[in-house]
Parts: C-alpha cells; structure tokens; sequence
C-alpha cells in the first residue's frame, strides 16, 4: 500500500444519477474544494425556449483534495465511490480542468461524446483559448475539430478555424505501393 500524503491532486467522483449539484453543494458546506461543470442549454418546451443549466458530465463532480480525505469524501450523500483507473483513484490535472472551465466560460450548449482514444496526429493549437494545448486529432470535418481530454474519457467539440491549428508529429498516410515494397 502506498503511503498518504498531504499533496492535494484533482480527482473525479462518480455520484448518482442528478446529485451531481447536490454533492457539489455538500463538498462545499464541508469546505472541501470542488467544481462541478455547469453547462447552459438551450430547451425547447411548446410555448416557449429557455436556457437551463445541467452538469457537463452526468453523474461526475470533481474534488481537489488529500488522498487522506478519501473516507470523509465518500460518506458524503449522493457519492458512490471515486473514479478509479489501473486500481489507483484517477488524479486528474489541474491543466485539464482547467481547459473544462475556460471551454465552459467561453462556449455555450457544449456536447460531449464519449470516445476510445486513436492515435492520430498530434496538433498544437496556435490561436485562441485553446492556445498552446496539444493533443490528438480524433477527427476534422469542415472546420470542426475534436480535441480528446484522454484521462477523463471524454472529448470536447468546439470550432477551431484549420488556420490555427500546427501539426507535430503527421501519421503518414498508408501507401499500399510502400507497404508491399
């Protein structure tokens, strides 16, 4: 068993389905530090369209903290466990999260898709409030570009003008003359 210590890392935690605000809310009474990613979607009723707010990530909030605080975090109402990845609780970074509230701040109605991560080629962003991430292309379609958050599973949508984009490191494009050669 590995030792505890005091250094606080981010984490997800999994809660149940529609407590996502509620936990979020008793992190905070417990002055545990959290974020709960707030998405503003628009809704279509019969009457009327209206901009609700929903969690990015159904059933996920986050928690900064101690691996000390582990037992204190999972009693609280609504938490089913942490998230965990090769048996250890997956620390998230901080730079992730982040990419997630800066997404957040300057788009709205985000769609999420959940994905296997492929390798493809890897791009730095030039402009923008991405600027300077990097990461995998998964896919580009006119000028829409999918940007992969691998540790959480999840990619991001956003716009991202082909103009802005640096390639680092190209796949080379499957050659059958090459290949039989």
């Amino acid at each position: 068993m590995e030792p505890r210590t005091n250094e606080t890392k981010w984490y997800a935690l999994y809660t149940k389905p529609r407590w996502e605000k509620k936990v979020a809310e008793d992190l905070t009474h417990r002055k545990i530090e959290n974020y709960c990613p707030i998405n503003k979607v628009v809704r279509q009723w019969s009457d009327r369209k209206k901009i609700v707010l929903e969690p990015l990530f159904t059933s996920y909030v986050f928690v900064k903290t101690t691996d000390k605080m582990f037992s204190e975090i999972r009693s609280v109402r609504g938490v089913i466990n942490l998230v965990y990845w090769l048996s250890k609780p997956a620390a998230i970074r901080n730079e992730e999260i982040d990419c997630i509230k800066n997404f957040l701040r300057d788009y709205d109605n985000v769609k999420l898709e959940k994905i296997q991560i492929h390798i493809n080629d890897t791009v730095r962003v030039m402009n923008g409030l991405l600027m300077e991430y990097e990461g995998n292309v998964i896919a580009i379609k006119s000028e829409t570009v999918k940007i992969a958050l691998p540790s959480l599973g999840y990619m991001m949508i956003a716009e991202i003008e082909k103009s802005n984009l640096k390639i680092i490191n190209p796949i080379k494009p499957y050659n059958a003359i090459t290949a039989l050669q």
